[in-house]
């Protein structure tokens, strides 16, 4: 059975004293889309062992950065940028949440 491993600890602040921020994005397929994922897995917890508390998964990505910068918005817009940039996630598709974990202290 797999094992969930802590987080490792981030730099609290990085070059020239400026700080970091804890940046979230959480990726998931828009209701209408299917989830073939969420669906095995619901299957699984519900069918074959017989959780009928759980009504309903949805699986998803989740990416967290680290990103340094000196103001809160300007960590927002770059990961805004990356995630837009780098493709990864498909509008069409998928809804994209960004949110700010703090700033590491």
């Amino acid at each position: 059975m797999a094992t969930c491993k802590p987080i490792p600890d981030y730099p609290t602040r990085g070059v020239n004293d400026t700080p970091n921020y804890n940046i979230e994005i959480i990726i998931e397929n828009k209701k209408l889309a299917r989830d073939p994922e969420g669906e095995t897995i619901a299957k699984e917890l519900i069918e074959r062992r017989g959780i009928s508390t759980i009504k309903g998964i949805r699986s998803g990505k989740y990416l967290r950065f680290l990103v340094e910068a000196e103001k809160e918005e300007e960590a927002i817009r770059l990961v805004e940028k990356i995630a837009s940039d780098l493709r990864i996630y498909n509008p069409v598709v998928h809804i994209c949440n960004i949110r700010v974990m703090g700033e590491i202290k």
